[in-house]
């Protein structure tokens, strides 16, 4: 593999050479999903001159893409492993010491370290999930609301868990922290948020805010669709006054254009969650940023969390439908055990929030 590498970085370096950029690749990283090249570069280099080159760059690497990264003042040539692994978000929730409360794992960052998201921060609130078919979404989602029922007792995190078209949250069925069994019918999904409105008035009322409630949806748009005014009414009440009640809602879409998911996106979406998309536009759009290089990413697992207008990419977690059936199953068995998972090597971890 290493001199594939220095191959690949010789590559990189004729390529900026004959566009007179001067530069040559001073080392690198190799993560589960990407090979990392890291670039020494002359002042007057622009970033822009280089985003312009990463079609060439990629192209002279027979990869199907290239991203050009900025990361504290330096520059990296990144492209997407050939055979790429998968993040295990069992291994790492089993991996874990003193895991912090309410926080699902979401992967892997570019360093290797585990990424968690703190659902009690006043800057996440709520988390929009969006990316195109095959992005990985529904896996994320499914692998986030795993890793909280694995790491917090019921009494501090419940779940609900909304399918609209039936399997995609499906291996979350028997998980002792559900509320109610995953919901697909409609009247009962809108029972149901009615009902949890009013637990958030009910909390607001006492000053509660515990235990936590995380609302996972699939399809956010095709339910909004279905629903009509009043399922966007219900969960745009929701959403505007339950993160002081100690709700949060984790929702997946396909498009997350504001023509589709209406007023929702931009006021209640602190936190968004990008894989694959289609063009620089939809990047733009889904990220709330310009530049993210989200058209970029190679699906299956890739994605940009942004948060306060910064982007951190990572390897999204995935539990398989056996693991997922399997850890359901030893979650059950244990249902008298009401503390965190706890064992480990104390995995230094990167939580946004």
């Amino acid at each position: 593999m290493r001199e594939q590498l220095d191959l690949q970085a010789n590559q990189i370096e004729m390529v900026l050479a004959s566009h007179r950029i001067n530069s040559c690749v001073i080392g690198g990283t190799v993560t589960l999903r990407t090979v990392r090249f890291h670039l020494a570069l002359r002042m007057d280099a622009r970033l822009a001159q280089l985003k312009g080159l990463s079609e060439e760059i990629a192209l002279s690497l027979d990869a199907p893409a290239c991203r050009v990264v900025g990361d504290n003042g330096a520059l990296s040539i990144e492209i997407p492993r050939a055979e790429p692994s998968k993040v295990s978000v069992i291994d790492l929730c089993g991996r874990m010491g003193a895991a912090p409360p309410c926080s699902p794992v979401l992967g892997l960052d570019d360093h290797g370290t585990p990424l968690l998201l703190n659902l009690n921060s006043p800057d996440v609130a709520h988390v929009l999930i969006s990316g195109t078919t095959g992005s990985g979404k529904t896996a994320l989602a499914v692998a986030m609301a795993l890793s909280l029922a694995m790491l917090n007792p019921q009494r501090s995190v419940q779940l609900l868990v909304i399918d609209p078209k039936g399997h995609g949250l499906g291996y979350l069925t028997g998980l002792p922290h559900l509320m109610w069994p995953p919901i697909s019918d409609l009247p009962e999904t809108l029972e149901r948020l009615r009902w949890l409105v009013g637990e958030v008035e009910r909390r607001d009322s006492v000053g509660i805010g515990q235990p936590l409630i995380a609302v996972f949806v699939d399809e956010l748009a095709d339910l909004l669709m279905m629903g009509g005014k009043e399922m966007e009414f219900t969960m745009t009440r929701l959403m505007q006054r339950g993160r002081e009640a100690g709700v949060h809602l984790i929702a997946c879409t396909q498009k997350p254009t504001t023509t589709v998911i209406g007023s929702l996106i931009k006021a209640n979406f602190p936190v968004r969650i990008v894989g694959s998309v289609t063009s620089p536009d939809e990047a733009r759009v889904a990220t709330g940023i310009s530049g993210s290089g989200a058209e970029r990413l190679q699906g299956r697992g890739d994605f940009i969390l942004v948060s306060k207008g910064r982007g951190t990419h990572f390897a999204g977690g995935y539990v398989s439908g056996e693991e997922a059936r399997d850890e359901v199953a030893r979650l059950r068995a244990s249902l008298r055990q009401q503390t965190p998972l706890a064992s480990g090597n104390g995995l230094v971890l990167h939580r946004v929030g």
